[in-house]
């Protein structure tokens, strides 16, 4: 169950960080936190990463209930005992759930998190997709993991 509330917790966040947004900021203004590195624009997104696929609101409502789906099946049936998997599976979950909000309710996400990584203006984001992202990579940790478990003989030896 503690997944399902940092789920719930990601969810929270983020609605709470983008309700902020567009109640105190104009689109497209920016604020500067760390000049050259780290601003606040207040920005929206009718498609997905990178703007991609662009009013297909409903190929994100089908996606994203699959992927509800399927996250809720493995929290439920194969990440039992595998606190990792469960977290990215809670981190993908309240991600997932946090943009198909927006995408229902404002009919776009809002996105406000603006990096340059040196000097390359990196997508701007929020807080749903941040958990996205570190849930997939904490996937494929777990999945090295995994593998190296695999690997060890049984009696202990490589």
């Amino acid at each position: 169950m503690i997944y399902y509330a940092i789920a719930l917790l990601v969810i929270a966040f983020d609605q709470l960080t983008k309700w902020i947004i567009v109640h105190n900021m104009d689109l497209g203004q920016r604020i500067t936190v760390i000049d050259n590195l780290f601003y606040i624009t207040s920005h929206r997104n009718r498609g997905a990463a990178w703007g991609i696929l662009q009013d297909q609101m409903w190929l994100f409502y089908i996606i994203t209930i699959i992927v509800i789906g399927a996250v809720i099946y493995y929290l439920e049936k194969h990440a039992k005992g595998k606190p990792l998997f469960q977290l990215s599976l809670a981190l993908i979950l309240g991600g997932a759930i946090g943009n198909f909000i927006d995408r229902l309710f404002r009919k776009e996400v809002v996105d406000f998190l603006d990096t340059y990584i040196f000097t390359y203006d990196f997508p701007i984001f929020n807080i749903a997709d941040s958990a996205l992202t570190i849930g997939v990579a904490l996937i494929f940790i777990q999945m090295l993991k995994e593998g190296r478990e695999e690997k060890v003989k049984p009696n202990g030896q490589n």
